[in-house]
């Protein structure tokens, strides 16, 4: 999924991340499985007009803190 390049994508078929919610009371584990299911790529997914392409340093915050840091 990461390696998904933005001009090889439909922009107009990708997630709103605005549209995902995670119930709260799921477990850790479940929470993160639910938001991929919902997001299909965390790497790639729309917030209103704008397309974003994540990616990570290997010394830099892992996916799991990023994705807490977006459920927030």
């Amino acid at each position: 999924m990461q390696s998904i390049a933005i001009q090889e994508t439909a922009c107009d078929r990708l997630v709103d991340i605005r549209d995902v919610t995670v119930d709260k009371e799921l477990s850790r584990e479940d929470r993160i499985a639910e938001f991929v299911r919902q997001i299909k790529n965390p790497y790639l997914f729309k917030c209103g007009k704008f397309t974003v392409q994540a990616s990570f340093a290997t010394d830099g915050a892992t996916l799991e803190e990023c994705i807490k840091g977006i459920l927030r």
